[in-house]
């Protein structure tokens, strides 16, 4: 395992390889992790290191200490928000999918404690997310005096429909996590404790998977999300030619044929 270090005494997040999982975790422990200006650049930083690096499959977003994200830190970043520290470049990723360049990796969340407004959004703009039962929600963009805007005025609305959503996205009330369980905003609900190894074996099982198919599954799930069912079936079959002549294609027969598990190396 091996610690990436970018020369900062004030690391608001951590980056950790292990094999060819990205582990990224939130570490202002102090501050319930509420996101400030450095915060938000460290994680794009982080999410672009993974996406730029052909050996990395799965990226495992966690938190150092008892709470995932108490949200924004407004007082940092109440003079900050119109000098564009949400917006990112062509060559960033941005951890919330509203700019920027489009994530092509999985991204796996493990979340526990205080999962407030951006810890959301951030949720829904991954793949996987493997909650503690512990978790306690809120959108509470509006008991703010602003309204959410990573993401969850879609995402929310995607996945738990209108009339489920609305109640929390208008009042900003809190919910546990098996209502959040119920709005399909996570993928599984586990007890307090266990959410980060069971994050970590998905994680595993990633990576597991021949890459370059795991690449295209997101790639048109992404597709359909953003362009909706029409395009993304139009497109499907523009996956499978590299795909079908891919060295990893072959290892999977011969791995069937042969009765093991196959060694994919994402070429």
């Amino acid at each position: 395992m091996t610690m990436e270090n970018n020369n900062r005494t004030d690391n608001r997040i951590t980056q950790e390889t292990d094999g060819h999982i990205c582990l990224i975790g939130l570490n202002r422990a102090d501050k319930r992790n509420a996101f400030d200006s450095h915060m938000i650049a460290q994680l794009s930083e982080a999410l672009t290191r993974y996406e730029d690096d052909d050996n990395l499959r799965c990226a495992l977003i966690f938190t150092h200490g008892d709470h995932f994200t108490a949200g924004l830190d407004l007082v940092e970043l109440q003079d900050k928000l119109n000098d564009g520290v949400f917006e990112f470049d062509d060559n960033q990723i941005d951890p919330w999918g509203i700019s920027g360049k489009l994530r092509t990796k999985p991204v796996v969340v493990a979340v526990k404690g205080t999962c407030f407004t951006v810890a959301i959004e951030l949720m829904l703009n991954s793949d996987v997310v493997i909650a503690s039962d512990n978790c306690n929600f809120a959108q509470m963009e509006v008991q703010r005096g602003i309204m959410p805007f990573g993401g969850a005025t879609v995402r929310f609305v995607a996945a738990a429909g209108w009339q489920k959503a609305m109640p929390y996205l208008l009042t900003g009330k809190a919910f546990d996590a098996q209502t959040a369980d119920r709005l399909n905003l996570v993928s599984e609900v586990v007890a307090n404790g266990s959410e980060y190894e069971r994050a970590l074996t998905l994680a595993q099982e990633i990576c597991q998977a021949a890459p370059l198919g795991v690449r295209g599954a997101l790639s048109s799930a992404q597709d359909a999300s953003r362009n909706g069912a029409a395009t993304a079936l139009a497109n499907i079959h523009s996956y499978l030619p590299p795909l079908f002549h891919s060295e990893d294609a072959k290892e999977g027969v011969m791995a069937m044929v042969e009765r093991r598990e196959a060694e994919f190396k994402g070429r």
